[in-house]
């Protein structure tokens, strides 16, 4: 007889589980079509929300990065500017170097008897001239 009771007494709880098990399972059913049919009524509407937030968001990011990229443009204008300062200088400097190595140059071809360019243009220049003067005299003879 404790068996059956026993028997009696565990149909019953499982019963009552097998219940709950479904009322849970309806309910979790219910939940998933009232969602759906939510999204349907309302999804259009939130698309449209999360729409119009993300254009918000695009045009603020617009914002940012047109002002960092004005920023960086004002930055290398700068250092654009710098850089042909200091390429003026270097070129002056450049000049004067050139100018004091053609003028110690010149002077050392000097000593070792060697004629400069403004000397071969000036006996040049003279050579024409001398040139001419003869071609004149041999005419007239």
């Amino acid at each position: 007889m404790a068996k059956v009771t026993l028997k009696k007494k565990v149909e019953a709880e499982q019963a009552t589980a097998l219940s709950e098990v479904k009322l849970y399972a309806r309910k979790i059913w219910l939940a998933g079509l009232g969602a759906y049919a939510k999204a349907g009524s309302e999804g259009a509407e939130y698309v449209k929300e999360l729409i119009k937030t993300g254009e918000g968001v695009e045009r603020e990011g617009k914002k940012v990065v047109d002002k960092k990229l004005e920023a960086a443009n004002s930055e290398i204008d700068d250092v654009k500017r710098e850089v042909k300062g200091i390429k003026g200088k270097l070129e002056v400097q450049f000049e004067k170097v050139e100018s004091a190595f053609d003028r110690r140059v010149s002077r050392a071809l000097n000593r070792f008897g060697i004629a400069s360019k403004h000397d071969v243009e000036t006996l040049s220049a003279k050579l024409d001239g001398l040139t001419t003067l003869l071609e004149r005299v041999a005419r007239k003879q």
